[in-house]
């Protein structure tokens, strides 16, 4: 059965107390209503769960002095997990989980989230929310304090009721922000019941489009670079509110194969965290890489360039990274970038 039997006073009368607690329905009432500190909304966890599965237990942890709040539900048996939440204010906590997604020079899949959500999907398909804390104030360096949520999901989250997934990150992540003392403004859930993309297989790429057609997207900066010499298309996976992102300028799509060959990719990673993957392992700054001051906090652009025979040239790969760039930092409203 998939929806849930109805919790009454009744029902308690007709089948005894201990009979009643031993229904799988009612333990699966008992163990939303309590997870998460009561946070866990109890519609979306019921559209999580799989077809004729039930809940196992769910689990929290809260240490406010350390600024973290975890908590975890699963199903019974062998299912696995329904919701796992981490929530962290701490910037080391914060570097530990982008070090896990963004390996080397952090060039990982990545989508951003619809209806401007601050946050994006990592290569683990995990959804991660980044809120400013303006009742935690500053750091010592004079950033921006703030919270990051992760929360992740059973592989079945995708499938049939894409919605609940947003509508479940959306409600840990403000439950998150008042439990921590952060204050950070009420997220909405994106209206639609988007789906949600997996960057980390690439099956749900966006569909290239022609530069001509591009100067009004997240991508649009490269209808301005000056690029020439085959037929240019832009593939986005770039949001202004999201922590990171990055564009891909590809050759056309081939007929029924999907996009061509990506010749350059322009990321942007946005605090302090991100200065780490732009050096090389000398310890040097590597180049086409470019940074800026936003927020008090650093940001960083880097290009990627394929090594094949129709690899684009110095000069072209420098106008199209500055130019990304400067188009980066007058969205945000920070400082010019120096490039390297």
């Amino acid at each position: 059965m998939r929806r849930w039997i109805k919790v009454s006073v009744a029902a308690a009368a007709v089948l005894g107390v201990g009979g009643w607690i031993a229904e799988p329905y009612v333990r699966d009432w008992i163990v939303v209503r309590n997870a998460c500190e009561g946070a866990l909304p109890q519609d979306a966890a019921r559209r999580l769960a799989p077809e004729d599965t039930h809940l196992g237990s769910a689990e929290s942890r809260r240490t406010e002095g350390l600024g973290s709040w975890t908590c975890r539900v699963t199903l019974d048996g062998e299912r696995g997990r329904l919701v796992e939440m981490e929530a962290y204010t701490r910037r080391d906590d914060q570097d530990r989980t982008y070090m896990t997604v963004f390996p080397q020079e952090g060039m990982a899949p990545q989508a951003p989230l619809p209806g401007g959500l601050p946050g994006f999907v990592d290569r683990f398909g995990t959804i991660q929310l980044v809120l400013a804390c303006p009742d935690l104030g500053r750091d010592p360096d004079g950033g921006r304090r703030t919270l990051l949520v992760r929360t992740s999901t059973g592989s079945y989250d995708h499938t049939g009721e894409p919605g609940a997934v947003y509508r479940t990150a959306v409600a840990l992540a403000n439950a998150a922000s008042g439990k921590l003392g952060c204050g950070a403004e009420p997220l909405k859930t994106p209206e639609g019941d988007p789906a949600l993309p997996r960057p980390q297989d690439g099956g749900d790429d966006p569909e290239p489009v022609p530069l001509s057609r591009a100067a009004e997207g997240p991508c649009g900066w490269a209808a301005r670079a000056g690029l020439k010499g085959r037929d240019w298309h832009v593939v986005s996976r770039l949001g202004d509110a999201a922590p990171t992102g990055f564009c891909a300028l590809t050759d056309a799509p081939d007929e029924g194969s999907g996009p061509g060959e990506a010749p350059l990719s322009v990321f942007a990673w946005y605090g302090d965290w991100s200065n780490r993957l732009v050096v090389g392992s000398n310890g040097e700054r590597r180049s086409f890489t470019a940074t800026a001051r936003c927020d008090g906090e650093s940001a960083n652009f880097a290009l990627s360039a394929s090594t094949g025979t129709r690899e684009a040239g110095t000069a072209e790969k420098r106008r199209v990274l500055e130019t990304f760039a400067k188009d980066q930092v007058r969205r945000r409203g920070c400082e010019e970038p120096r490039f390297f």
